[in-house]
């Protein structure tokens, strides 16, 4: 649904909508960003090739975070042959409202292609209303490895998330058949005490990949260091694998998921470890 605003009054009550759609093709010798449709502050300004014939993606947000009405839809397209990468250059952060709700949605499809979605995390700022949603739709023999890291306050100044609300949802299909369906409302005391809520713990992240391997599964459970084992499951239901985090750390989840990553792509992606050059500025 595309939001008409017709004036910046009306803009700036409503919030912002914006949309960005980027759609990936093969051609002969790489993948190239073929389709960028964008409105309002979503862009993306050129591909990056570090791998050779991978596409890599950096995501913009929009400057100063996201607030209260902001309406921020992605959608991803990977065609048959297609292999792209995409992160973003920093945190995403959505502040405080003092009413109405910011929505993230992001619709992503792989056509028998190779998807890596990894963005970096998102923050919730105490008093957001914040909804997160993610589909992804795999198709023939598509491969896909993605994660979200979501924390709630921020811990590191000892903010925590005590007003406001939260819901994410991620849903994933292959050949229009579900692979998994989850969806978590974080708007209460007891949703962030409960032992089967976040048990006080402010950040929660996860990470999806299609697998078929199931010896993998004992050599990633070894790569936990000890310190860490308490704070993160891993889990491969038919051909799906999922690792869950739950912590006080952005920065430890962000370490475990990509090593766990780097054991992952050369056995989901057919490709050595290569880090995108923006997570170390």
């Amino acid at each position: 649904m595309r939001l008409k605003m017709s004036s910046l009054a009306e803009q700036h009550e409503a919030g912002w909508y914006a949309r960005l759609q980027l759609g990936f093709q093969r051609r002969p010798g790489r993948t190239v960003l073929a389709e960028r449709t964008r409105q309002g502050p979503l862009a993306v300004q050129r591909s990056f090739y570090p791998e050779g014939d991978l596409c890599h993606v950096y995501l913009l947000h929009p400057p100063g975070g996201v607030a209260g009405g902001d309406q921020l839809n992605i959608n991803i397209h990977v065609a048959e042959q297609a292999a792209a990468l995409i992160t973003t250059p920093g945190a995403t952060k959505f502040y405080r409202s003092v009413g109405p709700m910011a929505r993230q949605q992001q619709q992503i499809t792989v056509e028998g292609g190779c998807l890596e979605w990894l963005p970096q995390e998102n923050i919730i700022f105490p008093g957001a209303r914040a909804e997160l949603a993610t589909r992804v739709d795999l198709h023939g023999d598509a491969r896909f490895i993605g994660w979200e890291i979501n924390c709630l306050g921020r811990p590191v100044v000892d903010e925590q998330f005590n007003h406001g609300s939260a819901s994410f949802a991620c849903h994933l299909f292959r050949d229009g058949l579900p692979l998994l369906h989850e969806r978590q409302l974080i708007d209460t005391e007891q949703a962030l005490a409960a032992a089967a809520g976040l048990r006080n713990q402010p950040v929660l992240g996860t990470l999806y990949a299609t697998l078929a391997e199931r010896s993998l599964l004992e050599k990633l459970r070894a790569t936990i260091p000890l310190r860490d084992q308490h704070a993160i499951g891993l889990t491969l239901v038919d051909d799906l694998f999922i690792a869950r985090y739950l912590g006080d750390s952005t920065e430890t989840a962000r370490r475990l998921f990509i090593e766990i990553w780097k054991i992952l792509r050369p056995v989901v992606v057919n490709r050595p470890p290569s880090e995108p050059r923006i997570w170390n500025t």
